[in-house]
C-alpha cells in the first residue's frame, strides 16, 4: 500500500509564494501597464497599446546597445569559463592549503558591486591609480575615459576579476565530489591527464557548469553597476548596455512608456537566451552519459 502524500507541506511554502506575489508579480504587472500606456503625470494614462515595443523594436538605439550586451557576455564566457576551470583544477583537493585557497577565491565575491567599480576606476587613473600610472610610466597611453578600446578592455578585465571566483568555486564543488575510484581506474587503464578530463571530471561536473554558464551569462547580460560606476556607459555610447540605457530612458528622460517596454523585452532575451543555454547544455551532456577512458 503506497503512502498516503501529506498536502499540509504546501502550507510551509505558502507564504514565500505569498512574498514572491507582493514583491515580484505585482511590480512586474505595473511595468506591464506602463507598457501599453502612456502618461502624462497625476495619473493620467492613455492606452498606447504596442506602440512602444514597435518603436524599442525598431530603435537603432536598441540594437546597438543589444550588440553591446551580446559582445560582452560573449566576451565574458570565453574567458571565464575555461579560467575557472583551469582554476579548479590546480586547486588542492586535500591538506592545510584548501580552506586558504577557497577563502582567498571568495574575497572578490564579497566586494559590492558599486565598491568594485570605484576600484577599479581609481586603479586605472593615469594620475593616481596603480594600472593607470604604470601603463603611463610604460608609454603605454592608456585612458578608459577617451579610448574605446581601453574603456573595454577594463570592464572586461574587471569583471574577470570579480566573478572568475564564482566559476571556480562551482567547479570545485563538482570536481571534489568525484570518486576516488573514477581516477584509480584511469590510472589503472593508463589514461594521460587529458582524457581523465575529457572522460571523467568533465561529464562529471556538468550540472555545476550548466549553473556557472546560466548565472555568468544573466549576469554579465544583466550588468549595470560596474559599468556605470566606471564609464557612465562612455566614452559616447561605447559601454552603453541595454541596462544603462533603460536607466537612462526612464530615469534621465523620463519616458516611462518605452522604459517598460524595454523592460519586458530585456526580460524575455534573457530568458529566452537562458533556455538556449539550457537547452543546449543538457543535450551535449546526455551524449556523454557512459563517458569510457580509453588508453593511450
Amino acid at each position: 500500500m503506497s503512502k498516503p502524500y501529506n498536502n499540509k507541506a504546501w502550507l510551509f511554502v505558502l507564504p514565500v509564494f505569498v512574498l514572491v506575489a507582493i514583491s515580484a508579480i505585482i511590480p512586474l504587472m505595473t511595468v506591464v501597464n506602463y507598457s501599453v500606456q502612456d502618461t502624462f503625470g497625476n495619473n493620467v494614462f492613455y492606452w498606447a497599446g504596442t506602440e512602444w515595443f514597435t518603436e524599442v523594436l525598431h530603435s537603432s538605439r536598441f540594437h546597438d546597445a543589444l550588440g553591446r550586451n551580446l559582445l560582452f557576455s560573449a566576451i565574458i564566457l570565453t574567458i571565464e569559463i575555461p579560467l575557472g576551470i583551469c582554476i579548479a583544477l590546480t586547486l588542492p583537493k586535500k591538506g592545510i592549503w584548501v580552506p586558504v585557497c577557497l577563502i582567498l577565491m571568495a574575497l572578490p565575491l564579497l566586494i559590492p558591486w558599486n565598491v568594485v567599480g570605484t576600484i577599479w576606476q581609481v586603479f586605472g587613473r593615469a594620475d593616481i591609480g596603480l594600472l593607470g600610472n604604470t601603463l603611463s610610466k610604460l608609454g603605454v597611453d592608456y585612458n578608459y575615459a577617451t579610448n574605446v578600446f581601453d574603456a573595454w578592455a577594463t570592464i572586461i578585465v574587471m569583471d574577470v576579476w570579480h566573478w572568475t571566483s564564482l566559476v571556480v568555486l562551482l567547479c570545485y564543488a563538482g570536481l571534489v565530489s568525484i570518486p576516488e575510484a573514477y581516477y584509480q581506474a584511469a590510472r589503472i587503464d593508463g589514461a594521460s591527464k587529458w582524457k581523465v578530463f575529457r572522460y571523467i571530471q568533465l561529464p562529471k561536473i556538468k550540472r555545476v557548469l550548466l549553473i556557472a554558464v546560466l548565472l555568468r551569462f544573466m549576469d554579465s547580460f544583466m550588468i549595470y553597476t560596474e559599468p556605470f560606476v566606471l564609464t557612465g556607459g562612455g566614452p559616447g555610447n561605447s559601454t552603453t548596455f541595454l541596462s544603462i540605457d533603460l536607466v537612462k530612458t526612464a530615469i534621465g528622460q523620463f519616458d516611462l512608456g518605452p522604459a517598460a517596454a524595454m523592460s519586458i523585452i530585456y526580460f524575455l532575451i534573457v530568458l529566452l537566451l537562458s533556455w538556449v543555454f539550457y537547452t543546449v547544455m543538457e543535450n551535449y551532456g546526455a551524449e556523454k552519459q557512459d563517458p569510457r577512458v580509453e588508453q593511450d
